[in-house]
């Protein structure tokens, strides 16, 4: 098969991750990858493991984008893929006007993924319009039935995002020389208790939800250390202002570090007693979820979304109501107080999801 997926850039996240992994998982397999982007630091990668880059910004979001549908069109008909495959909702305007264009004998079959749950609209329902729809979970996957009822159910694929274990292996202790930087950075944490959230600097990842239960833990007697790790989002520098103003105002800067965004998550987790997941708003997965209980560390967040369907499936004691800082204090404490078995993830793995993203290809090829 010859396979072409779309994004808007290959900067960082876990829609180009999984990009690549899929990526990676169809040249394993002998067939011919290309991914369409507007390039970022992640494109040396994808080539050296062997697909093709065509950078094309296809995200940008501006009425010119769109005169680029008449080259996307002739660029198919010259490459003649399998499979074009959309991952996000501007591109995929773009390529399917491109794609619908074409006679119905020269297109490619066309599937889309569902990454997010994004505002309900007609610019959003592009990504439904795949002859197969990947929903990363079954939340997803509701939403789509849900919202876009004209989607046909017998199109929709569940496909979990997937980590590999050999990556977060259970048990991973850090190098000497990562612990040893590390706690020549932060030397506080060094034989403390020590809780971490994960998350850009947004309102919604609940970091005054993480304050508060630092308090509260204090307040009962339990020193613990929290790590808030994620960089400030650029369009949101006054709510990242607003976390360090309480924390220095509330005389917490003794047991709240912010780290800023870091790589080596991986460390950071395997040094933390507990992670935990408190967006207030539902997420369409929890990728940083899997990763921590794939290391085994334990993981207490809200019970609703993408996160709250990984906890109940991996590590259920973790789940508690969305918003309840009564039942978010006990469970942690719980956690704790009292010694858990090691998580382990069996279900939400890297081999799995691209076995069955070929899977679905070979479907519609076939």
């Amino acid at each position: 098969m010859k396979v072409v997926q779309v994004l808007p850039s290959l900067d960082g996240g876990g829609v180009e991750r999984g990009t690549l992994e899929i990526a990676k998982g169809l040249v394993d397999a002998g067939h011919e990858s290309i991914v369409i982007s507007a390039g970022g630091r992640m494109v040396p990668q994808l080539e050296r493991e062997g697909s093709r880059h065509r950078q094309w910004d296809l995200g940008r979001k501006s009425p010119l984008t769109f005169l680029h549908i008449r080259a996307v069109r002739r660029w198919l008909q010259r490459e003649k893929p399998d499979i074009l495959h959309l991952r996000s909702r501007l591109p995929a305007w773009i390529c399917w006007l491109a794609w619908k264009g074409l006679p119905a004998d020269q297109r490619p079959r066309l599937v889309t993924t569902v990454h997010g749950l994004y505002s309900v609209n007609r610019y959003s329902a592009i990504m439904c319009r795949g002859e197969r729809v990947i929903a990363v979970s079954e939340t997803v996957r509701d939403y789509v039935v849900n919202n876009y009822p004209q989607t046909d159910t017998e199109t929709i694929r569940v496909i979990y995002r997937g980590v590999d274990p050999d990556e977060f292996p259970g048990g991973f202790r850090p190098s000497d020389d990562w612990l040893a930087g590390w706690y020549q950075c932060y030397p506080r944490l060094q034989g403390q208790r020590v809780l971490t959230l994960p998350g850009r600097l947004t309102r919604l990842k609940g970091h005054h939800d993480f304050i508060d239960l630092i308090k509260g833990l204090r307040a009962s007697g339990f020193p613990v250390q929290g790590l808030i790790v994620g960089g400030e989002d650029p369009k949101r520098r006054a709510y990242a202002a607003e976390i360090r103003e309480r924390i220095v105002r509330e005389s917490l800067d003794e047991c709240l570090v912010l780290t800023g965004a870091r790589q080596d998550i991986r460390e950071i987790f395997a040094v933390s007693d507990l992670v935990l997941s408190l967006s207030t708003k539902p997420e369409s997965f929890g990728r940083t979820v899997v990763e921590a209980l794939t290391l085994g560390v334990p993981v207490v967040g809200y019970d609703h979304g993408g996160v709250g369907e990984v906890l109940r499936q991996l590590y259920p004691q973790g789940r508690v109501p969305l918003g309840d800082a009564g039942a978010l204090l006990a469970a942690v404490r719980n956690r704790l107080e009292q010694p858990q078995p090691r998580p382990r993830n069996d279900i939400f793995l890297l081999s799995d999801m691209v076995a069955q993203t070929l899977s679905c290809y070979r479907e519609l090829v076939d």
